[in-house]
């Protein structure tokens, strides 16, 4: 295969340093670095995910989303049973909704018994029922893992939850027991006043 020289001529030879049989080697050669980056790759993705801060967050993400799904039967299937009998609701909560503009279907007023009835119609609906459901759940969850931190806190010396305060001269919030804001680098101990 004739290759362009750099005078702008073709020429059959190989490149300098090359032997005749150029094109095999440079068919082994790209394919052996193919080969070291792909092992170097699945290497390095072994070594990554089997590090020990890799699997620590797996399992922590794993109990995480247990946690989540504990606490969102409870306030489902606990908590808002009894809400809905105490409120004069005549329904679960996650089943209120508001019809925008009824479907094909639509009779007037109590026109849907359900939510997937007035959507199987095709109606526009408001469905702030299941919103409400979600909010309580996002709540409840929120004053669960709180109430983990705080108790994992008070048994621990790690602290989780960082108390914070407002520098007192760029307003900042930092943490109750710095030294220096580390926002505008002011001492929090007065002596910046002292100073003036």
């Amino acid at each position: 295969m004739p290759r362009l020289t750099t005078e702008g001529t073709y020429t059959d030879s190989p490149p300098p340093g090359r032997s005749a049989s150029y094109d095999g080697d440079e068919d082994d050669d790209l394919l052996d670095r193919g080969r070291a980056k792909a092992h170097r790759f699945l290497h390095g993705f072994i070594d990554f995910a089997f590090q020990g801060n890799v699997l620590e967050i797996a399992f922590g993400l794993i109990i995480a989303s247990m946690f989540t799904a504990l606490v969102t039967s409870l306030v489902t299937d606990i908590l808002l049973p009894p809400i809905s009998v105490l409120l004069p609701l005549n329904k679960n909560l996650e089943e209120k909704f508001a019809v925008l503009k009824g479907g094909s279907n639509y009779k007037g007023e109590g026109g849907y018994n359900t939510l997937k009835q007035a959507q199987a119609d095709g109606a526009v609906v408001m469905a702030y029922g299941f919103f409400l459901n979600r909010l309580i759940n996002f709540i409840g969850v929120g004053m669960s893992l709180y109430g983990m931190a705080a108790t994992y806190q008070f048994f621990s010396k790690d602290p989780i939850i960082k108390r914070t305060v407002k520098c007192r001269y760029c307003r900042k919030n930092i943490n109750e027991k710095a030294a220096r804001c580390i926002n505008c680098t002011s001492w929090q101990d007065g002596r910046e006043d002292r100073l003036f």
